[in-house]
């Protein structure tokens, strides 16, 4: 047995590139579901960790799955708004407490992330660098971000607008940064925090301009009386929040009225969680509540399945690879019937060369099975970080 392994051996080095090519296919057939089967349970076992991390998630009656994946994952969909007056029910209550949260925004691709402080204490994130938010206009940047971006406290980031061809709504914001965060493997690590007001000054709904008693420019004024200075379109608004601007910033309306994505609320125990939700049932209140682990679990059967049909593909594929494989190995013995012939007239065996052409097929699978399992490890170093980036 030891000679015919080696004369298979010498042969397959003989025809290398061939060998190479049929061990590289059934390397990467064998490798893709389990590959694929890893990348999904990692997937599933994060998001799940996620979601469980959080309790209860109030907001419009919209698509529950988009509201739960902005929420916690800040995907940036189209999620109707609520008001802040919300949060300030909820609190009320005396159920728990709420995180008012919204992310509509972004800045260089990483989404604007508005919150409370509670949120850094509920996530438990701590700060690697710089200090927390303490005024409007500052912003702290997750690890990934600070990493990618090359920024850290001291330095700026301007916020993105939504449309470039309508400033009116909302304007570049260049906000101050304060704080970069520990890392933390979460959807934290890619997002740029701020306050609500900061967010709400994104908007438009509030800014920071020069002081209106003190213009010396007549046509700044549009309207004056004893009670109030109406300014003109020709009035600067400023992009940036400064000590010596920060005064000047003001909101027009009321703050219980401005919008909000959603609500992230921390109920004292189980008993307080089953009632606000029974509150919630009713056809009374406007928005709804949502436990995030059966939004995300019912999201991932539907993952499931689409495993289930690559599985199935890749089946039918192996199948395809087995037959081309068989194809291969006939034709090769017919090109070899004149060296099979050479064989068997020196004296070789039946046995003995089907031996022969059983040990290359040998080391062909056996080099696949080891091409597979060294793909299979090689991906284990970089599916977090994927997972990461393309899906969480």
């Amino acid at each position: 047995m030891i000679q015919s392994l080696y004369l298979g051996l010498k042969y397959l080095q003989y025809h290398i590139y061939r060998t190479i090519i049929l061990i590289g296919a059934i390397g990467v057939i064998l490798y893709l579901p389990l590959g694929l089967g890893r990348l999904i349970s990692e997937s599933e076992t994060q998001m799940m960790a996620r979601a469980d991390a959080t309790p209860l998630i109030i907001g419009a009656k919209d698509n529950a799955t988009d509201l739960v994946i902005n929420s916690i994952y800040f995907e940036q969909c189209n999620v109707e708004q609520i008001t802040f007056s919300k949060a300030n029910e909820l609190d009320r209550l005396g159920f728990g407490y709420s995180i008012p949260f919204i992310s509509v925004f972004n800045a260089r691709n990483y989404p604007i992330v508005g919150t409370t402080l509670d949120y850094f204490r509920f996530r438990n994130l701590d700060i690697e660098e710089g200090h927390n938010l303490q005024f409007v206009g500052e912003c702290v940047l997750g690890a990934l971000v600070a990493e990618s971006l090359n920024l850290g406290p001291g330095d700026s980031l301007v916020s993105s607008p939504d449309n470039f061809l309508d400033l009116a709504g909302s304007y570049p914001l260049q906000m101050k940064v304060v704080g970069v965060l520990k890392t933390s493997n979460t959807p934290d690590d890619r997002a740029v925090f701020t306050d609500l007001k900061t967010n709400w000054v994104i908007m438009g709904l509030g800014h920071g301009h020069e002081d209106m008693t003190e213009v010396k420019d007549p046509t700044l004024i549009l309207e004056q009386d004893s009670t109030s200075i109406t300014a003109s379109a020709k009035l600067f608004i400023y992009n940036k929040i400064d000590g010596e601007k920060l005064e000047s910033f003001h909101f027009h309306g009321d703050k219980s009225n401005f919008p909000i994505t959603s609500i992230l609320f921390i109920p004292d125990n189980h008993k307080a969680a089953t009632l606000l939700r029974g509150r919630y049932k009713t056809d009374i209140i406007q928005e709804q509540i949502l436990i995030p682990s059966e939004v995300i679990a019912n999201l991932l059967e539907n993952i499931f399945r689409i495993k289930h049909i690559f599985n199935t593909v890749f089946i039918l594929v192996g199948f395809a690879t087995l037959l081309i494989l068989s194809l291969i190995i006939v034709l090769t013995l017919r090109l070899r019937k004149k060296e099979l012939y050479t064989m068997f007239t020196i004296g070789s065996s039946k046995t003995k060369t089907f031996e022969i052409v059983v040990s290359e097929l040998l080391v062909i699978i056996v080099g696949s099975l080891m091409l597979a399992a060294a793909l299979y490890a090689i991906s284990g170093y970089f599916v977090e970080s994927f997972i990461q980036q393309f899906i969480l």
